[in-house]
């Protein structure tokens, strides 16, 4: 079977296209095989070594992925072949909170990834997938999707009519737009592209704004709330943007911390926190649980993940390179 690894930390050009032995399950073990992979910022740094952690090389690449059931192995009973699967990002958080051997299940971090034709994943790794999904559509959700779902849903208990705030156009933020529309809220949403805005206009956005043309734009977004703040900020810049999230909630309101984009260093003043009594929450995508209720809804809903473009499973070098250039609005996939 083919597989792309990560051979040297350089970035796109270090990733090669090998052919390895097709593996066999192991007790309570299934082989899917992979039909489509969906790109993620993480996986970007990963080719870099960008990120916490020395993995061992060569490494396959991607955490998101989906596909249909080839073989089980001794003691499986929840699958059979043909059923279209999706891996769970952590495949050891079928339920409750996060734990130290939980952060150690991630595919394409602790356990290689899925960007190949074959992959062994645990029996209970895996979730169904909607018949209203295709397996491209269903390959962008276990990361970007189920952190939006489990920002704003699993503990953010959104509600009808509440203001959310999120940052950029990327999967995360695509996805929080459309899973807070489903919820009846009200959504603001930033880029530097006056293009991307018009788009997030088409998908439901209330108000956007350009942090290019309108650098402070938590005022913005604190004067399009008549100064009360919005109820809960999507931030995925990090660093360099939390602060400003901070200054654009309202009392009692919520920051999802959820991306580093602008990097790991930077000082925040906690005065803020402390004196509108806010509440900032860490979020890392989700559990099994979470990842079926998300499911449930968006098979309800009829929910079309929003793809920017699918490459051939050849091209994967120039899908990464696509999502370094960053002109990209939605999710980047690979067809396998």
């Amino acid at each position: 079977m083919k597989v792309w690894q990560i051979q040297r930390p350089e970035g796109p050009q270090g990733l090669d296209l090998v052919e390895l032995e097709a593996p066999k399950p192991g007790p309570h073990e299934v082989l899917v095989r992979i039909r489509a992979a969906s790109l993620n910022y993480r996986d970007l740094g990963t080719t870099k070594r960008e990120r916490p952690g020395n993995l061992p090389l060569p490494f396959t690449i991607c955490s998101d992925g989906a596909g249909e059931v080839l073989e089980v192995g001794a003691g499986v009973t929840k699958w059979k072949a043909g059923d279209r699967v999706i891996p769970l990002f952590f495949q050891r958080w079928p339920a409750g909170g996060m734990t130290h051997d939980v952060m150690k299940s991630a595919l394409g971090g602790a356990f290689q990834g899925v960007l190949a034709e074959q992959v062994l994943i645990r029996e209970d790794g895996l979730v169904r997938i909607p018949d209203s999904l295709t397996f491209e559509q269903a390959a962008t959700l276990p990361c970007a999707a189920l952190t939006a779902w489990n920002a704003l849903v699993g503990h953010g208990h959104l509600q009808s009519g509440d203001t959310i705030l999120t940052l950029g156009t990327g999967g995360v933020s695509l996805f929080a737009l459309q899973f807070a529309k489903m919820h009846g809220a009200r959504v603001i949403i930033t880029s530097s592209s006056d293009e991307k805005l018009a788009r997030a206009k088409e998908l439901g956005a209330d108000e956007t704004i350009n942090y290019k043309t309108k650098p402070d734009w938590e005022r913005e977004a604190f004067a399009l709330t008549k100064k009360r703040g919005v109820d809960h900020v999507i931030e995925l810049g990090g660093a360099g943007t939390l602060q400003k999230s901070l200054d654009a909630v309202r009392y009692g309101g919520r920051v999802s911390v959820i991306g580093v984009l602008t990097g790991f260093e930077g000082t925040v003043n906690p005065w803020p926190i402390i004196a509108r009594s806010l509440t900032v929450q860490g979020i890392y995508v989700g559990n099994g649980e979470h990842m079926e209720a998300m499911l449930r809804a968006i098979d309800l809903h009829k929910l079309q993940p929003v793809i920017d473009r699918v490459f051939g499973f050849t091209e994967a070098r120039a899908a990464f390179e696509h999502m370094a250039a960053g002109a990209h609005f939605g999710k980047i996939v690979v067809e396998v």
